[in-house]
């Protein structure tokens, strides 16, 4: 298996500032997510990113920085450019791991790579883990797929997918035994090929209404596989109190 790690990291975060140079128990928040990437199988770790003190960071713990424009509005866009900069055979194939998931598993990054390499009819490989709470279907902020049985996605939302009408028509506050609802992973690979293309491919509908970029390549036609993982891996950092989480369960895993 071969492929290659990169890790989007923009500085600018309204949420929490800074967000990728945020101390995590004695370094930065981007190069932790950049040790998890190379505990994995890939051949390369890259760090792009659109500031240089954040290049500078990834490049004083030994890990390798591309300075990337500064107006993408996804990590997928800025995985586009990085294709172009480095000229990588159509072929190649790049996980996104996102700069905010400093607890991402390394096999997990793995089975999303392998995944891709074993379905050439796929543009997109992304995982997903089974929901078991009523609460989690319910939450918005919590995206939901459902996929075909060939383990293809059919649609991303933030609505509660799949809705099983009769069984919360008899019990609305229960989860039904039987729903295989899933909760979508912010992991992707993509052949480097794909990614040429992402960037002219017309911003429909969908994605403007949900704000998830994956249904770009729904909306034009182009399959996303999904590994289904039994075990759902720590909430990546998006706020101060998601801060203070990583650096406990990080804290306590360096023990």
């Amino acid at each position: 298996m071969s492929f290659i790690a990169v890790v989007p990291a923009r500085l600018a975060s309204a949420r929490l500032p800074e967000k990728p140079l945020l101390d995590l128990c004695g370094k930065p928040m981007v190069v932790r997510t950049a040790e998890r990437a190379r505990a994995s199988a890939a051949s390369r770790v890259l760090v792009a990113t659109d500031h240089p003190r954040v290049q500078a960071a990834a490049a004083e713990h030994g890990f390798e920085g591309l300075l990337t424009r500064a107006d993408h509005p996804t990590g997928t866009d800025r995985l586009a450019e990085v294709v172009q900069r480095l000229a990588l055979p159509d072929d190649t194939v790049l996980v996104n791991v996102q700069g905010d998931e400093p607890l991402i598993e390394p096999d997990l990054i793995d089975a999303v790579a392998q995944l891709l390499l074993n379905d050439p009819a796929a543009a997109i490989a992304t995982c997903a883990s089974r929901i078991t709470a009523l609460e989690t279907l319910l939450n918005p902020n919590v995206v939901k797929v459902v996929c075909d049985h060939a383990g293809r996605a059919l649609y991303f939302s933030r609505a509660p997918i799949p809705w099983a009408r009769d069984a919360f028509a008899r019990r609305p506050d229960t989860l039904p035994d039987d729903l295989n609802a899933l909760h979508h992973i912010g992991l992707y690979a993509y052949r480097a090929g794909f990614l040429r293309r992402f960037g002219m491919l017309a911003q429909g509908p969908l994605e403007r209404w949900e704000s998830l970029e994956q249904l770009r390549a729904l909306e034009n036609g182009h399959a996303i596989a999904v590994h289904v993982t039994d075990r759902h891996p720590p909430p990546g950092v998006d706020t101060a109190d998601d801060l203070e989480r990583a650096r406990l369960l990080m804290a306590a895993s360096l023990i």
